[in-house]
Formats: structure tokens, sequence, C-alpha cells
């Protein structure tokens, strides 16, 4: 919990601080323009890829084989767009990180590891 409220602390001024040293060195319309243009790529991004996460979640369910992997790329790609279309530098950066699958796969062992915890604790329970 105490990782979140730094988060919340520290991503943002890191992005404000990016930002201003963006518009001071760029210039204020090419800083908008690139923020733009990074959103806009990235939910055409974030489309292209959820979908084809979706269809690799759908054959599997309907072979009846675990979801695993493509689960968690699916909610990873998800995670990508929504950090992708929010204004900063920091945060597209890892949005794009999230929507390609070799740094998915570096992120997956974590997320695997998280729910494993949580699954321990009883906190998620699978039937």
């Amino acid at each position: 919990m105490r990782w979140l409220v730094l988060a919340f602390i520290l991503v943002p001024s890191i992005e404000i601080a990016l930002l201003i040293y963006s518009g001071n060195t760029l210039g204020v319309f090419p800083t908008i323009a690139l923020l733009f243009l990074t959103a806009i790529g990235g939910a055409y991004l974030a489309k292209r890829q959820g979908l084809k996460a979706w269809r690799d979640l759908q054959a599997r369910m309907q072979t009846m084989e675990t979801p695993g992997n493509a689960l968690i790329d699916s909610v990873c790609i998800f995670m990508g767009g929504i950090l992708l279309i929010i204004p900063g530098f920091v945060t597209d950066l890892i949005g794009l990180l999230l929507l390609f699958p070799g740094p998915r796969k570096l992120v997956r062992p974590f997320i695997l590891k998280w729910l494993y915890k949580k699954m321990q604790k009883g906190n998620i329970i699978i039937r």
C-alpha cells in the first residue's frame, strides 16, 4: 500500500518535471503535439493488440485450455492502453512497453507471483 501512495506522488511529480523540461526544450506546441500523437498512436496500438489478445483468449476458451498467459496479456494490454492515454512521457513509455510481447514476458512472472500470494492469503478464490 505504501508503494501506491509513493506512486501517486512520485509519478505525477516526474511527469510534471518532464513536461516542463520538454516545453522549455522543444516548445509548448511540439510538446502538446507529441502528447496527442502518443495518445492517438497508443490507442490504435492498444486496440490492435487488444483484439489479438481477445482472439487468443477466445481460442483458448473454445479448446478448453486454461487462459493463463492470454488473460495476463489482455490485462497488460488494457493497462498499457490506459497508461498511453494518460498525458505524460513516463506513463507513455510504460504503457508502450506493456503493449509489446517482449516486455510483457518480463512482467508476467511478477504478476503471477502477486496472484499466487493473493490466492494463498485467500483474497482470490478460484472454483
